[in-house]
């Protein structure tokens, strides 16, 4: 049985990713991208969908025993799990090494007191839990095959196999290290290089010291910043600099219910905020890396932008359903692809403009093209501004008018003005003035509420959205504007839940509501981190503080935030870890550092 969300502990190599839970099962992993076939799928079914235990022995009958500790290695993404057993104590050290070649995870086990008996169940199946492949002996290695894939398994240890699963029993006394190591490689080609785990562990804790000495902030929230960093940047695809929105699919955003959807893509959005906070603590070569992604994704069809795109800028993300997945807690159903790729959203045309806006203002090497693209964009809003979408939330129900679909295409208008107005594009300057003008009064005057003193989800809409609280970040009114202090009061009232977090806006309770959807959802953790952000500039600092100091005592154990906060669980919900989360933990952070509003 998979564990809560929040026990997963989190490891890759900026091509891919693994969760680990606190057991030391491996129960979800893909191989060789984030978006390939997971060849361990227990996260989203049963242990006959494929999971790796290693861990100290225990009675078949009984549950695995779970680590007494576990932590990362300094700031790095080295797993480390100790288990305290009556016969002394053990060591896990799970990890992926960043690569060129065959993706690797390296599991090493070292006895620290005592004699513990130890156990390695590792049980592989293809194509997300449906594929048995041929397990066999190649030279003296344990290969197993299936179609175009091939894993192979390399230890000291001494394996067997049975009923489908390679198992290894041995015992570990203080200072013994016994390593295994699954590779992937096709299965065409010859095998892979024999691993080396100790000078691969060495080379990865190389590479995260590096790469941490990078970053620029070192306010009071140090820690959590670098945590967040460290995972934006563990779902970062290499390669490409395409980043995912996070590493998993189909976990549940609504226990039991439907809301399960594949995030292992590149959202505009999610990427441009990401691109955001690297920026802003230092990280000016990912940022670069975006861009060109971009560059490339968008290439020839800027018109045509799309909400999100594989993580090599593939365009063809269809949906389908594993309907042999039983699901996350029978969270069904599982879906891998995802349908909204063709949705129409307004507001990523403002998010990548102001992404692009930024790169430049930081003194990112300018790039004609990419000033060209942003051209190309806002000539397509012209036409297309007031047109209603789907919005931000990707809703499944007819378009409206969402105001901050409305909001961020006046952000994109107003960002390429400045660009013009800085001599580094050329444009039709006042006509655009124009209509930045034009959608701004159009906001005003349809997409705010005068008797209730708040801006709505959508023109003629009686409701609110979270989404509103962007207005101030995004410059389109001054924090001080009533307009401003009503709606983040509004959605205060309206939006809480009994402890305090943002839900993005109202859902159905059961029949299908705005996003057409049944069913209800948690605590949207952006959205929280959102109204401390609005709270601390409009001088409500302590406030603000207290909210962001509750958002960091969701996280868990390991730093690491999913996309919601379920407050009738008491627990983690979403896709997981999630960059839309940990995005606004790192610029909530910033402000408030800023402001002086953090305590001790």
């Amino acid at each position: 049985m998979a564990g809560r969300i929040e026990d997963y502990a989190l490891i890759g190599d900026m091509q891919t990713a693994a969760l680990v839970c606190r057991d030391g099962t491996v129960d979800w992993l893909c191989l060789p991208r984030f978006d390939s076939h997971a060849i361990f799928a227990g996260l989203l079914g049963t242990e006959e969908h494929g999971f790796w235990r290693l861990g100290p022995a225990h009675a078949a009958d009984s549950q695995p025993p779970t680590a007494a500790r576990r932590t990362y290695r300094g700031d790095s993404l080295i797993l480390e799990s100790e288990w305290d057993t009556p016969r002394g104590t053990v060591r896990v050290t799970d990890f992926m090494p960043p690569r060129d070649g065959a993706p690797q995870l390296i599991r090493i086990v070292e006895g620290v007191t005592g004699r513990v008996p130890m156990r390695s169940v590792l049980r592989m199946r293809f194509s997300y839990g449906r594929v048995v492949p041929w397990v066999h002996k190649h030279d003296g290695r344990t290969v197993a095959v299936a179609g175009p894939d091939s894993v192979w398994f390399d230890t000291s240890a001494e394996t067997y196999g049975k009923a489908l699963t390679t198992y290894a029993d041995f015992t570990v006394a203080p200072g013994d290290r016994i390593a295994f190591t699954i590779s992937w490689q096709p299965s065409h080609k010859e095998p892979p290089a024999l691993p080396e785990p100790e000078q691969s562990l060495e080379a990865t804790e190389e590479f995260w010291r590096d790469w941490v000495e990078h970053c620029t902030y070192h306010g009071p929230y140090r820690e959590a910043v670098i945590r967040s960093l460290i995972t934006l940047k563990a779902l970062t695809y290499a390669p490409t600099g395409g980043i995912v929105a996070a590493p998993t699919t189909s976990l549940p955003e609504d226990i039991g219910g439907v809301r399960n959807w594949d995030y292992r893509y590149t959202w505009l959005r999610d990427a441009a905020i990401t691109l955001s906070s690297l920026l802003r603590t230092g990280y000016r070569e990912e940022a670069r890396a975006w861009r060109e992604w971009l560059l490339r994704a968008v290439a020839g069809d800027p018109e045509n932008l799309q909400i999100m795109y594989g993580i090599a800028g593939e365009r063809e993300l269809g949906e389908a359903e594993l309907d042999w997945l039983p699901g996350y807690e029978s969270s069904a159903p599982v879906r891998v692809g995802n349908g909204a790729a063709h949705q129409l959203q307004l507001d990523v045309y403002g998010e990548v403009t102001e992404a692009l806006h930024l790169a430049h203002m930081t003194g990112l090497a300018r790039n004609d093209y990419a000033s060209l693209l942003q051209l190309k964009l806002i000539r397509y809003l012209e036409d297309h501004w007031d047109e209603p979408d789907e919005g931000i939330w990707e809703v499944r129900g007819p378009r409206r008018h969402f105001v901050h679909s409305k909001v961020m295409a006046w952000v994109a208008v107003d960002r390429t003005i400045k660009l013009i107005e800085s001599g580094d594009a050329d444009g039709p300057l006042e006509r655009w003035k124009e209509l930045r003008d034009d959608i701004h009064r159009d906001v005003c005057e349809r997409g705010y509420d005068k008797e209730r003193n708040t801006f709505t989800q959508s023109y003629g809409s009686q409701e609110l959205d979270a989404s509103l609280l962007l207005i101030p970040q995004m410059g389109f009114l001054p924090p001080d504007d009533k307009r401003v202090i009503g709606t983040i009061e509004a959605i205060q009232r309206e939006l809480s839940t009994s402890d305090g977090f943002i839900l993005r806006y109202p859902t159905s309770g059961g029949d299908e509501g705005v996003d057409g959807l049944p069913g209800d959802e948690g605590a949207f953790l952006a959205c929280s981190f959102w109204m401390a952000d609005d709270l601390a500039m409009i001088g409500r600092v302590d406030e603000a503080r207290k909210l962001f100091e509750k958002l960091l005592a969701l996280r868990n154990d390991l730093g690491l935030l999913a996309e919601e906060w379920d407050p009738r669980l008491k627990r983690q919900v979403g896709n997981f870890p999630q960059a839309f989360s940990h995005v606004p933990l790192i610029d909530t952070a910033l402000r408030l550092t800023a402001s002086g509003a953090y305590g001790g």
